[in-house]
């Protein structure tokens, strides 16, 4: 049986967000409409969940100690990770003396790491992967694209949204390659992955929700990104039905052995009826904030729920839909999103400002969500709307 309490009281409950971007936020939100006190977490101030959070706390969450101290301090019913660079071993020692980390610690210290979660995937649940070596310096790393061939992609094995990502068309590629990765990394320079290249037919989100009453999947995610970044999303993304059944079962098999509760984003190559496993997020995903506006329960929605221990007897999906990232290029802490009375001026349009409190290069800032009778109608209605935005960088 769950019971919820009164809010900041000994029989209420609380919760501890590591990293409060805008995923996160939409997790708080959610949370909240729960009577469960929220604590946000990140590196610097007034992140976009804090605005929402009941209380925040600004530390690395690469500094174990700082980490473990507020964690201490706050003695929160759970610990939820929102981005990758974490002290992970912390939470495993946390997890280890009662505290419960969401999914589970072992979950987020696998998947924290693209070496840990590739191979799970690859070595130990024998799923399809592209080819793949580890390098930790330059001369492993010459070795390895040597063995995967080119063309062939890098990644550091500690980062997300194509942070230090890119790809090796030819040889005169390789040293940038790796001064890219040593850049770019969550958790500064290190290890990385090289893949080979996988020919598919797309990629796609399989958004899997573990919760008391089992394991629910959502309608493929399809997407599109730029150096590794989401820019558009949308949902349904057609496959075949031989196609939708492999992807649940590789779903399904690598979200397990993960364990615990809440919403994985799995991501997927499809080639025809063929499906490769690439990587798991144990939380929500950015591809999938198309779901705030495709379905009755958003991916936070879900994960909120799924954490709580509560079932999910059915997710109603509303129609086609899209969502595209609105990003702003420069550095400044003053930015204006103008015209939104013209963006939302057709039905089935709407928008979410992150409010994240500074851009330094590149930043997603936003997102526009659009619906209609077909994926096609939506990503052309959402362009509309994206037309008429006007940015101000002040």
């Amino acid at each position: 049986m769950v019971n919820i309490g009164t809010l900041k009281t000994k029989v209420g409950k609380k919760a501890i967000l590591c990293g409060s971007g805008e995923l996160g936020k939409e997790v708080a939100i959610e949370l909240a409409r729960y009577g469960v006190e929220v604590v946000a977490l990140d590196k610097y101030e007034d992140a976009p969940a804090m605005h929402v959070a009941g209380s925040s706390h600004v530390l690395s969450m690469l500094d174990g100690d700082a980490l473990e101290s507020v964690i201490r301090t706050e003695k929160p019913d759970f610990i939820i990770p929102e981005i990758e660079a974490i002290a992970t071993d912390r939470l495993v020692k946390l997890e280890k003396d009662g505290f419960h980390v969401v999914p589970t610690a072992r979950a987020t210290q696998l998947t924290m790491n693209r070496e840990g979660i590739r191979r799970l995937a690859a070595e130990t649940l024998g799923l399809p992967t592209s080819p793949y070596r580890f390098a930790s310096d330059v001369e492993e790393f010459c070795q390895a694209v040597a063995e995967v061939g080119i063309p062939c992609v890098v990644k550091p094995v500690m980062s997300s949204s194509g942070h230090g990502q890119s790809v090796i068309r030819k040889e005169e590629d390789i040293d940038k390659a790796w001064k890219i990765s040593q850049e770019g990394g969550r958790a500064g320079g290190g290890k990385v992955i090289v893949e080979g290249f996988v020919d598919f037919d797309y990629e796609i989100t399989l958004l899997t929700v573990r919760h008391a009453g089992g394991t629910t999947f959502l309608k493929p995610v399809g997407h599109h990104q730029v150096d590794g970044d989401y820019r558009e999303s949308w949902q349904p993304q057609v496959m075949p039905e031989k196609a939708i059944a492999q992807a649940e079962e590789i779903a399904g098999k690598v979200t397990e052995a993960l364990g615990g509760y809440g919403v994985f984003g799995v991501e997927l190559f499809v080639k025809g009826d063929q499906v490769i496993f690439s990587e798991v997020s144990p939380r929500p995903h950015d591809t999938g904030m198309v779901t705030m506006i495709s379905q009755d329960l958003s991916e936070f929605a879900l994960h909120a729920r799924a954490v709580l221990g509560l079932p999910v007897p059915e997710v109603k999906f509303y129609g086609p839909s899209v969502s595209k990232a609105i990003v702003i290029e420069g550095n400044t802490r003053e930015y204006e999103l103008g015209a939104l009375d013209e963006v939302l001026s057709e039905p089935g349009v709407q928008i979410r400002i992150f409010g994240k409190p500074e851009i330094e290069g590149q930043r997603r800032v936003g997102v526009l969500l659009a619906t209609d009778e077909t994926v096609e109608k939506a990503l052309a209605k959402v362009e509309r709307a994206y037309a008429k935005l006007q940015v101000k960088v002040c």
